[in-house]
């Protein structure tokens, strides 16, 4: 990975590419420091600290956004918005026949589908950032805080309205810069800040486990978790790039004097089909329960249950909830991102088959098996990475918000290895010469 960066380094319309791209970096990393107006900075402060990394049911946007959620300022919503709009705009391809159809469209389609994500993207941003607003006007973003109710001192309608348009006129900014770095600079903008965003979090929960330590002040805690989160990014390298290929032998056919087809390929399967999507959907929905009870005047009997056992990270009715969440998320999730039938259908349609299997329903049948026995170590991969943050709870006595948590390492390695592609197969068409010079 060091070597393709100091390649591309070395070329000059890379380095400029890559400039640019820190360049945005660092404009993104300075407005997640910005506060928005109305807000009460020194009490936004004091409530930070007296957290001390507990960030309840807002730990994941919080991660997403870089740790700016928690501060509220101009980037607080980061990129969550947009994550949420492309989830749902996938998901919906599957369920509504116009966005399917504009999916087969090409370059069009896909163009127009992109603006219909940014739609979304703001309409998600104004709903989010009010009940942000909402939620720290009652005090409740900071439970247990002292001067939590005066973080947003005014309370007049006209400081709600502008800090609601400010936060989604900063998450536009942040989508903006995302496609910048997409045109101008080396790809994957958004995937870019998300990494940024997560990575920034990294130092501060770091040196929180070192000074909550006891043993050599402890250091023996700090090295033992970076030796940790190691040995996590390795395996989880390992999974993400294991396949199960499929063979695929394409019929010969002549066409006049001239003969095509005779290849051999192979579908790629991965392990990990679904990504970090899963995780996603587990944490989001696991988090409506306890906001619900947040939210909930008196103290109900169900109330009491779910602050008790879907609250607490190391609650063994959380943790089962969770894992099994996850592993449903990821067969949903390849259910509706992988078609057998259709890539059977296809197949068909130009002459190739799989050794041993007869072309059609067969094929689509012999796919959806291979999908379901393959999703299976995918999915309880998944669990067991995203339960790493509790495991660590329990043996470290760390915070909720543990560096090396599943979510944040999926998606680190997930977009390193792809940025790190994208930079390779640049440097190939830039120093391919062809057979003929």
């Amino acid at each position: 990975m060091l070597t393709a960066f100091a390649r591309a380094f070395r070329t000059p319309d890379l380095r400029k590419k890559l400039l640019f791209t820190l360049a945005i970096i660092v404009v993104y990393r300075v407005g997640t420091h910005i506060p928005i107006p109305g807000v009460n900075y020194t009490a936004v402060q004091r409530c930070v600290d007296e957290a001390s990394g507990n960030q309840g049911l807002f730990g994941l946007v919080n991660m997403f956004s870089g740790g700016a959620l928690l501060q509220i300022t101009i980037f607080a919503l980061g990129i969550m918005p947009y994550i949420t709009a492309s989830i749902i705009l996938q998901l919906l391809t599957v369920v509504i026949p116009r966005l399917e159809a504009l999916k087969k469209e090409g370059q069009a389609g896909t163009s127009k589908i992109t603006q219909y994500t940014r739609y979304l993207t703001v309409a998600l941003a104004i709903l989010q950032g009010t009940g942000l607003v909402a939620t720290a006007r009652s005090g409740a973003l900071f439970s247990g805080c002292t001067v939590g109710q005066s973080i947003v001192p005014d309370k007049a309608i006209f400081t709600t309205i502008t800090m609601v348009i400010t936060m989604t006129a900063g998450t536009a900014i942040v989508m903006w810069l995302g496609e910048l770095v997409t045109d101008r600079g080396i790809g994957n903008g958004m995937s870019i800040l998300m990494f940024i965003s997560i990575a920034a979090t990294f130092p501060s929960a770091l040196w929180a486990i070192k000074k909550q330590g006891t043993l050599a002040d402890g250091w023996i805690e700090f090295f033992t978790v970076i030796a940790v989160g190691l040995v996590m990014v390795g395996l989880v390298v390992f999974v993400e790039q294991a396949q199960r290929r499929i063979p695929v032998q394409y019929a010969k056919r002549m066409i006049g004097r001239r003969s095509y087809g005779g290849t051999s390929t192979y579908i790629p399967l991965k392990v990990n089909q679904a990504g970090v999507i899963p995780v996603i959907f587990a944490s989001s929905l696991l988090y409506i329960p306890a906001l619900v009870a947040q939210f909930s005047s008196g103290n109900p009997g169900w109330k009491t249950w779910v602050t008790q056992n879907l609250t607490k990270g190391d609650h063994p009715i959380y943790i089962t909830t969770y894992f099994l969440l996850i592993v449903f998320f990821a067969f949903f999730y390849v259910a509706i991102s992988f078609n057998p039938e259709e890539v059977a259908d296809n197949m068909k349609k130009y002459g190739g088959f799989i050794p041993g299997i007869r072309a059609g329903r067969p094929t689509a049948e012999y796919l959806s098996y291979v999908l379901n026995r393959i999703t299976w170590p995918g999915s309880l991969y998944l669990g067991l990475i995203a339960l790493v943050p509790t495991m660590a709870l329990v043996g470290f006595g760390a915070s909720q918000n543990f560096p090396f948590g599943g979510t944040s390492i999926l998606i680190i390695v997930g977009v390193g290895l792809e940025t790190v592609k994208q930079i390779e197969s640049q440097l190939q068409q830039r120093n391919y010469e062809g057979f003929l010079r």
